[in-house]
Protein backbone atom coordinates (compact mmCIF):
# COMPACT_ATOMS: atom_id res chain seq x y z
CA UNK A 1 0.00 0.00 0.00
CA UNK A 2 2.84 2.41 0.86
CA UNK A 3 4.53 1.67 -2.48
CA UNK A 4 1.27 2.33 -4.30
CA UNK A 5 0.81 5.65 -2.47
CA UNK A 6 4.42 6.64 -3.22
CA UNK A 7 3.92 5.77 -6.88
CA UNK A 8 0.74 7.86 -6.99
CA UNK A 9 2.57 10.81 -5.45
CA UNK A 10 5.46 10.47 -7.88
CA UNK A 11 3.23 10.47 -10.96
CA UNK A 12 0.68 12.94 -9.68
CA UNK A 13 2.18 16.22 -10.88
CA UNK A 14 2.38 15.72 -14.64
CA UNK A 15 1.77 18.31 -17.34
CA UNK A 16 -1.62 16.76 -18.06
CA UNK A 17 -2.62 16.75 -14.39
CA UNK A 18 -1.57 20.39 -13.99
CA UNK A 19 -3.56 21.36 -17.08
CA UNK A 20 -6.63 19.54 -15.79
CA UNK A 21 -6.30 21.09 -12.33
CA UNK A 22 -6.08 24.64 -13.69
CA UNK A 23 -8.08 24.90 -16.91
CA UNK A 24 -10.47 21.96 -16.51
CA UNK A 25 -11.09 21.97 -12.76
CA UNK A 26 -14.48 23.73 -12.94
CA UNK A 27 -17.42 23.94 -15.33
CA UNK A 28 -17.22 27.72 -14.91
CA UNK A 29 -14.04 27.66 -16.98
CA UNK A 30 -16.15 27.21 -20.11
CA UNK A 31 -16.75 30.95 -19.76
CA UNK A 32 -13.02 31.58 -20.31
CA UNK A 33 -13.85 31.88 -24.01
CA UNK A 34 -15.21 35.32 -23.12
CA UNK A 35 -11.73 36.57 -22.04
CA UNK A 36 -10.17 36.99 -25.52
CA UNK A 37 -13.56 38.06 -26.89
CA UNK A 38 -13.89 40.84 -24.30
CA UNK A 39 -10.37 42.14 -24.96
CA UNK A 40 -10.90 42.05 -28.74
CA UNK A 41 -14.26 43.83 -28.54
CA UNK A 42 -12.71 46.64 -26.51
CA UNK A 43 -9.86 47.05 -29.00
CA UNK A 44 -12.25 47.37 -31.97
CA UNK A 45 -14.41 49.86 -29.99
CA UNK A 46 -17.53 47.73 -30.21
CA UNK A 47 -20.88 48.59 -28.64
CA UNK A 48 -20.15 49.52 -24.97
CA UNK A 49 -23.05 47.38 -23.77
CA UNK A 50 -21.58 44.32 -25.52
CA UNK A 51 -18.12 45.12 -24.12
CA UNK A 52 -19.57 45.37 -20.59
CA UNK A 53 -21.49 42.09 -20.82
CA UNK A 54 -18.65 40.03 -22.35
CA UNK A 55 -16.00 41.29 -19.90
CA UNK A 56 -18.52 40.86 -17.07
CA UNK A 57 -18.85 37.17 -18.01
CA UNK A 58 -15.08 36.80 -18.53
CA UNK A 59 -14.29 37.77 -14.93
CA UNK A 60 -16.39 34.92 -13.47
CA UNK A 61 -14.05 32.01 -14.46
CA UNK A 62 -11.03 34.14 -13.58
CA UNK A 63 -12.45 34.59 -10.08
CA UNK A 64 -12.77 30.80 -9.84
CA UNK A 65 -9.13 30.34 -10.89
CA UNK A 66 -7.94 32.92 -8.33
CA UNK A 67 -9.90 31.13 -5.61
CA UNK A 68 -8.50 27.73 -6.63
CA UNK A 69 -4.90 28.96 -6.85
CA UNK A 70 -5.18 30.73 -3.48
CA UNK A 71 -6.42 27.54 -1.81
CA UNK A 72 -3.57 25.54 -3.35
CA UNK A 73 -0.93 27.99 -2.08
CA UNK A 74 -2.56 28.25 1.36
CA UNK A 75 -2.38 24.44 1.79
CA UNK A 76 1.42 24.62 1.68
CA UNK A 77 2.05 27.80 3.66
CA UNK A 78 0.69 27.15 7.14
CA UNK A 79 -2.36 28.51 8.91
CA UNK A 80 -1.25 32.11 9.56
CA UNK A 81 0.17 32.83 6.10
CA UNK A 82 -2.75 30.96 4.55
CA UNK A 83 -5.19 33.18 6.43
CA UNK A 84 -3.31 36.30 5.29
CA UNK A 85 -3.31 35.04 1.70
CA UNK A 86 -7.04 34.35 1.83
CA UNK A 87 -7.61 37.81 3.30
CA UNK A 88 -5.73 39.37 0.39
CA UNK A 89 -7.05 37.29 -2.50
CA UNK A 90 -10.32 35.96 -1.06
CA UNK A 91 -12.11 39.01 -2.45
CA UNK A 92 -9.57 39.83 -5.14
CA UNK A 93 -12.18 40.56 -7.82
CA UNK A 94 -14.05 43.07 -5.66
CA UNK A 95 -10.73 44.67 -4.67
CA UNK A 96 -9.47 44.96 -8.26
CA UNK A 97 -12.76 46.32 -9.62
CA UNK A 98 -12.92 48.81 -6.73
CA UNK A 99 -9.34 50.02 -7.26
CA UNK A 100 -9.85 50.49 -11.01
CA UNK A 101 -13.15 52.32 -10.49
CA UNK A 102 -11.48 54.46 -7.80
CA UNK A 103 -8.65 55.47 -10.13
CA UNK A 104 -11.21 56.37 -12.80
CA UNK A 105 -13.16 58.50 -10.33
CA UNK A 106 -16.24 56.24 -10.18
CA UNK A 107 -16.78 56.64 -6.43
CA UNK A 108 -20.49 55.79 -6.65
CA UNK A 109 -19.66 52.51 -8.39
CA UNK A 110 -16.98 51.65 -5.81
CA UNK A 111 -19.24 52.19 -2.82
CA UNK A 112 -22.29 50.54 -4.38
CA UNK A 113 -20.34 47.48 -5.57
CA UNK A 114 -18.84 46.81 -2.12
CA UNK A 115 -22.14 47.33 -0.28
CA UNK A 116 -23.86 45.22 -2.95
CA UNK A 117 -21.33 42.44 -2.49
CA UNK A 118 -22.10 42.41 1.23
CA UNK A 119 -25.85 42.30 0.56
CA UNK A 120 -25.41 39.53 -2.02
CA UNK A 121 -23.46 37.35 0.42
CA UNK A 122 -25.80 38.04 3.34
CA UNK A 123 -29.10 37.56 1.53
CA UNK A 124 -28.73 35.78 -1.81
CA UNK A 125 -25.85 33.39 -1.08
CA UNK A 126 -26.87 32.61 2.52
CA UNK A 127 -30.53 32.37 1.52
CA UNK A 128 -29.79 29.88 -1.25
CA UNK A 129 -27.68 27.87 1.22
CA UNK A 130 -30.63 27.62 3.61
CA UNK A 131 -33.00 26.68 0.76
CA UNK A 132 -30.84 24.00 -0.88
CA UNK A 133 -29.64 22.66 2.47
CA UNK A 134 -33.24 22.44 3.69
CA UNK A 135 -34.69 20.66 0.66
CA UNK A 136 -34.09 17.20 2.15
CA UNK A 137 -33.96 18.11 5.83
CA UNK A 138 -36.24 19.40 8.55
CA UNK A 139 -33.50 21.75 9.76
CA UNK A 140 -29.72 22.11 9.81
CA UNK A 141 -27.40 23.06 12.65
CA UNK A 142 -24.16 25.01 12.74
CA UNK A 143 -21.56 26.26 15.22
CA UNK A 144 -23.36 28.62 17.62
CA UNK A 145 -20.09 30.31 18.71
CA UNK A 146 -19.29 31.32 15.15
CA UNK A 147 -22.90 32.41 14.61
CA UNK A 148 -22.84 34.71 17.65
CA UNK A 149 -19.44 36.12 16.70
CA UNK A 150 -20.55 36.75 13.13
CA UNK A 151 -23.75 38.40 14.39
CA UNK A 152 -21.74 40.75 16.59
CA UNK A 153 -19.31 41.63 13.80
CA UNK A 154 -22.18 42.28 11.37
CA UNK A 155 -23.93 44.52 13.90
CA UNK A 156 -20.68 46.43 14.52
CA UNK A 157 -19.94 47.10 10.86
CA UNK A 158 -23.54 48.12 10.18
CA UNK A 159 -23.45 50.53 13.11
CA UNK A 160 -20.18 52.01 11.82
CA UNK A 161 -21.51 52.65 8.31
CA UNK A 162 -24.90 53.87 9.56
CA UNK A 163 -23.26 56.38 11.93
CA UNK A 164 -21.17 57.73 9.05
CA UNK A 165 -24.21 57.94 6.77
CA UNK A 166 -26.16 59.79 9.46
CA UNK A 167 -23.20 62.09 10.16
CA UNK A 168 -22.97 63.04 6.49
CA UNK A 169 -26.72 63.60 6.14
CA UNK A 170 -27.55 65.32 9.42
CA UNK A 171 -24.45 67.21 10.54
CA UNK A 172 -23.04 70.48 9.28
CA UNK A 173 -19.58 68.97 8.97
CA UNK A 174 -17.48 69.78 5.92
CA UNK A 175 -16.28 67.25 3.37
CA UNK A 176 -12.87 67.34 5.05
CA UNK A 177 -14.50 66.38 8.36
CA UNK A 178 -16.30 63.44 6.74
CA UNK A 179 -13.06 62.26 5.10
CA UNK A 180 -11.15 62.48 8.39
CA UNK A 181 -13.97 60.63 10.19
CA UNK A 182 -13.95 57.94 7.47
CA UNK A 183 -10.19 57.45 7.57
CA UNK A 184 -10.12 57.13 11.34
CA UNK A 185 -12.99 54.64 11.19
CA UNK A 186 -11.20 52.71 8.42
CA UNK A 187 -8.13 52.25 10.61
CA UNK A 188 -10.33 50.94 13.43
CA UNK A 189 -12.13 48.55 11.05
CA UNK A 190 -8.78 47.12 9.92
CA UNK A 191 -7.74 46.68 13.57
CA UNK A 192 -10.99 44.84 14.31
CA UNK A 193 -10.36 42.63 11.27
CA UNK A 194 -6.98 41.70 12.73
CA UNK A 195 -8.63 40.98 16.10
CA UNK A 196 -11.20 38.77 14.39
CA UNK A 197 -8.49 36.76 12.64
CA UNK A 198 -6.63 36.32 15.95
CA UNK A 199 -9.88 35.24 17.65
CA UNK A 200 -10.64 32.61 15.01
CA UNK A 201 -7.12 31.32 14.42
CA UNK A 202 -5.51 31.57 17.86
CA UNK A 203 -7.35 32.50 21.04
CA UNK A 204 -10.65 30.69 20.31
CA UNK A 205 -9.59 28.40 17.48
CA UNK A 206 -10.90 25.24 19.17
CA UNK A 207 -14.35 26.72 19.78
CA UNK A 208 -14.56 28.21 16.29
CA UNK A 209 -13.60 24.93 14.62
CA UNK A 210 -16.13 22.87 16.58
CA UNK A 211 -18.61 21.48 14.01
CA UNK A 212 -22.37 21.85 14.35
CA UNK A 213 -24.72 18.88 14.39
CA UNK A 214 -25.49 17.26 11.06
CA UNK A 215 -28.92 16.11 10.03
CA UNK A 216 -28.93 12.52 8.89
CA UNK A 217 -30.42 11.13 5.72
CA UNK A 218 -33.18 9.54 7.75
CA UNK A 219 -34.80 12.96 7.93
CA UNK A 220 -34.88 13.62 4.20
CA UNK A 221 -38.66 13.22 4.17
CA UNK A 222 -38.95 16.17 6.55
CA UNK A 223 -37.58 18.83 4.18
CA UNK A 224 -38.98 20.97 1.39
CA UNK A 225 -40.03 17.91 -0.59
CA UNK A 226 -42.52 16.93 2.12
CA UNK A 227 -46.08 16.67 0.84
CA UNK A 228 -47.72 15.98 4.20
CA UNK A 229 -46.73 16.52 7.81
CA UNK A 230 -45.89 13.43 9.79
CA UNK A 231 -45.48 12.88 13.50
CA UNK A 232 -41.74 12.73 13.04
CA UNK A 233 -41.65 16.06 11.26
CA UNK A 234 -43.75 17.86 13.83
CA UNK A 235 -41.60 16.55 16.65
CA UNK A 236 -38.56 18.36 15.27
CA UNK A 237 -36.38 15.30 15.90
CA UNK A 238 -33.22 14.84 13.87
CA UNK A 239 -30.49 12.22 14.10
CA UNK A 240 -26.75 12.51 13.80
CA UNK A 241 -25.06 11.67 10.53
CA UNK A 242 -23.46 8.26 11.10
CA UNK A 243 -20.31 7.84 9.08
CA UNK A 244 -18.00 10.68 8.19
CA UNK A 245 -18.43 12.06 4.70
CA UNK A 246 -15.50 11.12 2.46
CA UNK A 247 -15.43 14.76 1.34
CA UNK A 248 -14.41 15.74 4.87
CA UNK A 249 -11.00 14.09 4.44
CA UNK A 250 -7.94 16.34 4.36
CA UNK A 251 -7.48 17.82 0.91
CA UNK A 252 -4.24 17.19 -0.95
CA UNK A 253 -2.63 19.82 -3.22
CA UNK A 254 -3.39 19.35 -6.91
CA UNK A 255 -0.92 21.92 -8.23
CA UNK A 256 2.81 22.41 -7.94
CA UNK A 257 3.55 25.54 -5.93
CA UNK A 258 5.04 27.45 -8.88
CA UNK A 259 2.06 26.50 -11.06
CA UNK A 260 -0.35 27.79 -8.41
CA UNK A 261 1.60 31.06 -8.05
CA UNK A 262 1.75 31.51 -11.83
CA UNK A 263 -1.98 30.78 -12.15
CA UNK A 264 -2.72 33.34 -9.44
CA UNK A 265 -0.58 36.01 -11.10
CA UNK A 266 -1.98 35.47 -14.61
CA UNK A 267 -5.59 35.30 -13.40
CA UNK A 268 -5.19 38.47 -11.33
CA UNK A 269 -3.65 40.32 -14.29
CA UNK A 270 -6.46 39.21 -16.61
CA UNK A 271 -9.08 40.27 -14.04
CA UNK A 272 -7.43 43.70 -13.99
CA UNK A 273 -7.62 43.98 -17.79
CA UNK A 274 -11.23 42.78 -18.08
CA UNK A 275 -12.31 44.87 -15.08
CA UNK A 276 -10.81 48.01 -16.62
CA UNK A 277 -12.68 47.43 -19.89
CA UNK A 278 -15.88 46.71 -17.98
CA UNK A 279 -15.61 49.87 -15.85
CA UNK A 280 -14.81 51.94 -18.95
CA UNK A 281 -18.12 50.87 -20.50
CA UNK A 282 -20.32 51.61 -17.46
CA UNK A 283 -20.90 55.28 -18.32
CA UNK A 284 -22.02 54.39 -21.85
CA UNK A 285 -24.23 51.64 -20.41
CA UNK A 286 -25.97 53.97 -17.96
CA UNK A 287 -26.14 56.88 -20.42
CA UNK A 288 -28.89 55.08 -22.34
CA UNK A 289 -31.21 55.58 -19.35
CA UNK A 290 -32.23 51.93 -19.38
CA UNK A 291 -30.21 51.19 -16.25
CA UNK A 292 -28.71 53.29 -13.45
CA UNK A 293 -25.34 53.20 -11.69
CA UNK A 294 -26.90 52.16 -8.39
CA UNK A 295 -28.29 48.97 -9.95
CA UNK A 296 -25.02 48.26 -11.78
CA UNK A 297 -22.95 48.65 -8.61
CA UNK A 298 -25.37 47.27 -6.03
CA UNK A 299 -26.71 44.27 -7.98
CA UNK A 300 -24.80 43.46 -11.20
CA UNK A 301 -21.13 43.82 -10.23
CA UNK A 302 -21.44 41.68 -7.05
CA UNK A 303 -22.55 38.77 -9.24
CA UNK A 304 -19.03 38.69 -10.72
CA UNK A 305 -17.21 38.60 -7.40
CA UNK A 306 -19.65 36.29 -5.61
CA UNK A 307 -20.23 33.65 -8.29
CA UNK A 308 -17.53 31.33 -6.93
CA UNK A 309 -18.59 31.82 -3.30
CA UNK A 310 -22.19 31.17 -4.32
CA UNK A 311 -21.39 27.81 -5.91
CA UNK A 312 -19.05 26.78 -3.06
CA UNK A 313 -21.47 27.74 -0.29
CA UNK A 314 -24.57 26.18 -1.86
CA UNK A 315 -22.68 22.94 -2.61
CA UNK A 316 -21.50 22.79 1.01
CA UNK A 317 -25.03 23.41 2.32
CA UNK A 318 -26.41 20.66 0.07
CA UNK A 319 -23.87 18.28 1.66
CA UNK A 320 -24.96 19.47 5.14
CA UNK A 321 -21.67 21.29 5.76
CA UNK A 322 -23.38 24.35 7.15
CA UNK A 323 -20.35 25.69 9.05
CA UNK A 324 -18.46 25.86 5.75
CA UNK A 325 -21.45 27.35 3.91
CA UNK A 326 -22.02 30.08 6.51
CA UNK A 327 -18.29 30.69 6.81
CA UNK A 328 -18.09 31.35 3.07
CA UNK A 329 -21.21 33.55 2.90
CA UNK A 330 -20.92 35.63 6.08
CA UNK A 331 -17.12 35.40 6.18
CA UNK A 332 -16.88 36.98 2.73
CA UNK A 333 -19.27 39.74 3.82
CA UNK A 334 -17.29 40.60 6.96
CA UNK A 335 -14.03 40.45 5.00
CA UNK A 336 -15.34 43.06 2.56
CA UNK A 337 -16.63 45.27 5.37
CA UNK A 338 -13.63 45.02 7.69
CA UNK A 339 -10.82 44.64 5.14
CA UNK A 340 -11.64 45.61 1.53
CA UNK A 341 -13.84 48.67 2.20
CA UNK A 342 -11.50 50.42 4.69
CA UNK A 343 -8.47 49.41 2.59
CA UNK A 344 -9.98 51.17 -0.44
CA UNK A 345 -10.56 54.32 1.65
CA UNK A 346 -6.93 54.33 2.85
CA UNK A 347 -5.66 53.48 -0.64
CA UNK A 348 -7.67 56.33 -2.17
CA UNK A 349 -6.17 58.68 0.42
CA UNK A 350 -2.65 57.55 -0.55
CA UNK A 351 -3.26 57.64 -4.32
CA UNK A 352 -4.75 61.12 -4.12
CA UNK A 353 -1.34 62.33 -2.91
CA UNK A 354 0.55 60.80 -5.86
CA UNK A 355 1.37 63.72 -8.23
CA UNK A 356 0.66 61.74 -11.41
CA UNK A 357 -2.74 60.54 -10.14
CA UNK A 358 -4.02 63.35 -7.90
CA UNK A 359 -6.04 64.97 -10.70
CA UNK A 360 -7.85 61.71 -11.47
CA UNK A 361 -8.25 59.92 -8.15
CA UNK A 362 -11.09 61.18 -5.98
CA UNK A 363 -10.79 60.65 -2.25
CA UNK A 364 -13.41 58.22 -1.03
CA UNK A 365 -15.19 58.21 2.31
CA UNK A 366 -17.26 55.58 4.09
CA UNK A 367 -20.34 57.78 3.77
CA UNK A 368 -22.96 55.81 1.82
CA UNK A 369 -26.40 57.03 0.80
CA UNK A 370 -29.30 56.38 3.15
CA UNK A 371 -30.93 53.82 0.81
CA UNK A 372 -27.85 51.59 0.95
CA UNK A 373 -27.44 52.19 4.69
CA UNK A 374 -31.04 51.16 5.40
CA UNK A 375 -30.77 48.11 3.12
CA UNK A 376 -27.62 46.95 4.92
CA UNK A 377 -29.07 47.64 8.37
CA UNK A 378 -32.29 45.72 7.71
CA UNK A 379 -30.42 42.84 6.04
CA UNK A 380 -28.08 42.42 9.00
CA UNK A 381 -31.04 42.65 11.38
CA UNK A 382 -32.83 39.80 9.60
CA UNK A 383 -29.70 37.63 9.23
CA UNK A 384 -28.77 38.06 12.90
CA UNK A 385 -32.28 37.11 13.99
CA UNK A 386 -32.17 33.94 11.87
CA UNK A 387 -28.69 32.63 12.75
CA UNK A 388 -28.56 33.23 16.51
CA UNK A 389 -30.32 29.93 17.32
CA UNK A 390 -27.67 27.96 15.41
CA UNK A 391 -30.29 26.33 13.16
CA UNK A 392 -31.70 26.97 9.69
CA UNK A 393 -34.46 25.75 7.36
CA UNK A 394 -35.62 26.44 3.81
CA UNK A 395 -38.27 28.99 4.82
CA UNK A 396 -35.62 31.20 6.43
CA UNK A 397 -33.70 31.00 3.16
CA UNK A 398 -36.79 32.08 1.23
CA UNK A 399 -37.11 35.14 3.49
CA UNK A 400 -33.51 36.17 2.79
CA UNK A 401 -33.82 35.74 -0.99
CA UNK A 402 -37.14 37.63 -1.02
CA UNK A 403 -35.56 40.59 0.80
CA UNK A 404 -32.71 40.59 -1.73
CA UNK A 405 -35.21 40.73 -4.60
CA UNK A 406 -37.01 43.64 -2.91
CA UNK A 407 -33.71 45.52 -2.62
CA UNK A 408 -32.98 44.72 -6.28
CA UNK A 409 -36.30 46.24 -7.30
CA UNK A 410 -35.55 49.33 -5.24
CA UNK A 411 -32.11 49.67 -6.88
CA UNK A 412 -33.68 49.29 -10.36
CA UNK A 413 -36.02 52.23 -9.80
CA UNK A 414 -33.50 54.32 -7.81
CA UNK A 415 -32.63 57.66 -9.42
Amino acid sequence: MENLYAEREATKFTFASQLRATVLNSWLNVLMLAIPAGIALHEVTANPIVVFVVNFVAIIPLAAMISHATEEIAMRCGQCFGALLNATFGNAVELIVAIIALIKGEIQIVQASLIGSMLSNLLLVLGMCFIFGGINRLEQSFNITNAKTDAGVLAFLTASLTILAAFGSLSNGSEADILAFSRGTSVLLLLIYGCRLFFQLKSHAEMCNRPGDKTGEGDTHCGLRTTSLSATATSGHHSQLPPQDPDDELEQPQLLLWVAVLTLMISTALVGICAEFMVDSINALTATGAINKTFVGLILLPVVGNAVEHVTAVTAAWKDKMDLAIGVAIGSCTQIALFVLPLIVILGWILSRVPSLEMRVQTMSLEIDMFQAFCLFLSVLLVNYLILDGKSNWLEGALLVALYLIISLGAWFWL
